[in-house]
């Protein structure tokens, strides 16, 4: 009964979801020629040309090179993936101010999607504890703006960019409470790390109630034979912020360990 009621409320919730949906942003590969425009292009209104993707591809490189020049002298940094929703006052946003404190003590850099809510949490704690704090914002339509806490921002526009610059500076990965975003971005560090194209590099999940069901959805896929046994303990779940940095301690490469400089 339980299964069958949570079934019918996810049924209720796409539902609404599509009623409230207006055109989609899909572009239409341009038509043969000689053919005429059919109600469907019509309703989209954009069509492909070489013109626009040689635009887009130059927005995008240039996406690249602006995060690569910013970045590239940056040490031993620790991402901080979270959900913008959890503000000032709340169990978790205390939870990611510990843990940019304690990073920050630890050498570390700490970077984060540059937002609200544990993403300032996070450089909140850093920048307090005498640490470096930087935010890789993202440019949405309501306009988010940088958190008050990092030294320094860069900004995107393209989710995608801004994602291969948090994954590519940095030496270990820390996932507090979140939502699609933060799951994407955990995931998309888990699957690298898993196929060895980064790393390997530790991944810490901060809040062990939360990501409860994360671990039994994991060991339901390896029950069912979509994952290994190896890939089961991708990440380390704990609910300290001293031990998710001493786990990381241990466990990042000894290079990487070398060039930090700890604060009292």
């Amino acid at each position: 009964m339980a299964q069958r009621r949570g079934a019918s409320q996810w049924e209720e919730m796409w539902k609404k979801y599509w009623s409230q949906g207006g055109p989609p942003s899909y572009e239409m590969a341009p038509l043969p020629e000689g053919a005429k425009p059919d109600h469907e292009s019509d309703f989209l209104g954009v069509t492909r040309t070489p013109a626009n993707e040689r635009k887009r591809l130059a927005r995008i490189t240039e996406e690249f090179a602006t995060g690569f020049k910013r970045l590239y002298r940056l040490g031993p940094a620790v991402t901080v993936f979270g959900s913008a929703r959890f503000k000032e006052g709340t169990p978790y946003y205390r939870l990611g101010t510990e843990v940019g404190r304690e990073l920050a003590k630890a050498g570390f850099t700490v970077l984060t999607g540059g937002g609200p809510g544990m993403m300032e949490a996070a450089n909140r704690g850093a920048k307090e504890a005498g640490g470096k704090s930087i935010g890789l914002n993202i440019i949405l339509p309501h306009e988010q703006a940088p958190n008050p806490y990092v030294d320094e921002v860069v900004n995107f526009h393209y989710f995608f960019t801004r994602k291969v610059m948090l994954v590519k500076y940095s030496c270990a990965f820390v996932c507090l409470p979140g939502g699609f975003g933060t799951l994407d971005e955990m995931f998309e560090a888990a699957t690298l790390i898993q196929c060895r194209k980064i790393g390997p590099f530790p991944l810490i999940l901060l809040g062990s109630a939360f990501w409860n069901h994360l671990r039994e959805l994991v060991l339901d896929m390896l029950q069912e034979g979509a994952i290994s046994a190896e890939d089961t303990g991708f990440g380390w779940i704990t609910d300290s912020p001293k031990e998710c940095v001493q786990v990381l301690l241990k466990t990042v490469p000894e290079a990487v360990r070398a060039r930090l400089t700890p604060r009292s």
